[in-house]
């Protein structure tokens, strides 16, 4: 197995899709790429600490690959949009590749190279690339938020389009 962490917006999101991929296991909600230690919701929702929301995940390659994960990351979220995605706005909610190592730097800033080549989007990319640094699990309530809280009007009207977008998107991909 091996991890990967990414922020693409609120993690409540992020891990509702994520969470339904074969070969994706113990996604864990979460903040890094700030400098407060063991930051809280309401530091992170400040705007203070420099942390983003993360997701961060075990996958089992021989299942999915890491440029299968960057597919789904990339195509799940508006990577064009700088410290905002939908009406969540602020620097925790950044588009952001946290790297574990060498090779998924690699890939990553490779995907994001041929991206901006393509021209898909009208606006530059600006998801950060940064290497991953104290990962600090977000407060238990945030576990599995989307499947535990459905009716709750977020999760209603932001969490479910998305999750159903992806799973008509990304079908041959889920568990």
């Amino acid at each position: 197995m091996e991890k990967a962490t990414f922020g693409s917006g609120c993690f409540w999101c992020t891990e509702a899709m994520f969470q339904r991929l074969k070969g994706v296991s113990n996604v864990k909600s979460g903040y890094t790429g700030g400098n407060l230690v063991n930051p809280t919701y309401k530091d992170i929702c400040s705007g203070q600490s420099g942390h983003a929301e993360v997701i961060q995940f075990e996958f089992d390659p021989s299942i999915i690959s890491f440029d299968e994960l960057l597919e789904v990351f990339w195509n799940t979220h508006d990577p064009t949009t700088l410290n905002r995605q939908g009406n969540d706005v602020g620097s925790q909610y950044r588009s952001a590749i946290f790297y574990h190592n060498e090779k998924q730097k690699e890939l990553a800033e490779a995907y994001k190279m041929k991206l901006d080549e393509s021209d898909i989007w009208n606006d530059p990319i600006v998801t950060e690339i940064s290497p991953l640094g104290v990962f600090y699990p977000a407060e238990v309530d945030h576990d599995d938020y989307y499947n535990q809280n459905r009716s709750q009007p977020y999760c209603n009207f932001v969490v479910a389009p998305k999750v159903e977008k992806f799973k008509m998107v990304f079908s041959d991909k889920l568990a």
